[in-house]
């Protein structure tokens, strides 16, 4: 077990690391997010590592390469590797889901580079705050991953 903080705020989001890649032979990272209303992640792509979701509260509309849909408890989303997606919950309760990245070192890093430690054992959601834009954009760069921002209409 590493002794590295397991729980963070990552954008309003409850982050607890069950696994870390150093954890797991660099294989995968193993996280369960709460997910308040309203919350989720910006539409991204990056190449060389998989995610897959598994919800087991709440629902949470996807975006998977410009497919919308609404995954809830029991259903499993796969994304496919360098495909633009983005997540969030919706509905009237927060949603909880597990997420495995692989091999997971650019989510590690990303996550508990835009995120703040929180104590372990918190279970309840963190106090909402706005995020640092441009730190966030600047840790994806840095990991590889690109935050895909919305196009102007055309005139």
């Amino acid at each position: 077990m590493s002794d590295r903080p397991r729980t963070y705020n990552v954008l309003n989001i409850l982050m607890k690391f069950h696994a870390f890649p150093s954890e797991t032979m660099g294989k995968f990272c193993f996280v369960e997010c709460l997910v308040p209303v309203g919350a989720g992640a910006p539409p991204n792509h990056h190449a060389g590592e998989t995610e897959s979701f598994y919800v087991t509260e709440g629902q949470i509309g996807f975006m998977v390469d410009g497919e919308a849909f609404l995954a809830g408890p029991g259903d499993h989303v796969a994304i496919p590797d360098g495909a633009v997606h983005a997540f969030q919950a919706v509905g009237d309760t927060p949603a909880r889901v597990l997420i495995i990245n692989a091999p997971g070192m650019m989510h590690d890093r990303f996550f508990t580079g835009i995120g703040h430690p929180l104590p372990e054992g918190q279970t309840d959601l963190p106090t909402p705050s706005e995020p640092d834009i441009p730190s966030v954009f600047a840790m994806a760069q840095e990991v590889g991953m690109t935050l895909v921002t919305p196009q102007p209409e055309p005139a």
